[in-house]
């Protein structure tokens, strides 16, 4: 069974084309016009293990928000197209990741309900020019509420005793623990035999 999506959204602020293949080899074709944010694209890729083109062209002569945010909402309409009826899968995965001093916990639940809970120590406002790091809680929910999941990333440790928090370790950290919890929950567990892991029956 093939799980990839195809989604092209396009408004008066931005056009944004994605493809994803749940079960690729964690190629990332990506362009935002944003390169903290491609990068950190490119970490969904690699560690959830999907193959995901962005084409992303959006009014960065305002600012970076609309182009990140419709994205998001375009990568998680793609990804919950390409997971289909979700009948055998995972559904919950869950990764501690540590980067150098940086420590997260991410958690998700492919439910069907959108929630979202985001823990984050405060951050330098931006990331290179064009990365703003108050977007990055905004991004987890556009992404959760279109894929229409449960989602909890927190931040455990950001810093060395008596240090400032590196504002790219603490995000790029929180992408790739995101990544490999989404990776553990689309897999197909042998044991589910093709059923829908829910006991209603629907998700």
């Amino acid at each position: 069974m093939s799980r990839t999506a195809r989604i092209e959204r396009v408004t008066n602020e931005t056009k944004v084309l994605v493809e994803i293949d749940l079960d690729g080899t964690g190629k990332g074709d990506l362009s935002t016009g944003v390169g903290f944010y491609d990068h950190m694209l490119n970490q969904l890729a690699r560690h959830g293990g999907f193959d995901l083109t962005v084409r992303t062209e959006g009014d960065l002569e305002i600012d970076a928000h609309h182009t990140m945010e419709d994205t998001a909402i375009t990568l998680g309409e793609a990804f919950a197209r390409a997971l289909g009826d979700k009948a055998g899968i995972r559904r919950y995965g869950s990764a501690t990741i540590p980067m150098d001093e940086v420590l997260v916990r991410a958690a998700v639940d492919l439910s069907g309900r959108p929630y979202i809970v985001h823990d984050e120590p405060e951050l330098a406002p931006y990331i290179g020019p064009v990365y703003p790091t108050s977007m990055t809680r905004h991004i987890f929910e556009s992404f959760g509420h279109a894929a229409k999941l449960t989602l909890h990333v927190s931040v455990l440790r950001a810093a060395r005793d008596g240090g400032k928090p590196d504002a790219h370790h603490v995000v790029e950290t929180q992408f790739k623990a995101f990544s490999r919890a989404l990776r553990e929950a689309v897999e197909i567990d042998p044991r589910n035999a093709g059923q829908l892991p829910s006991t209603k029956g629907v998700l």
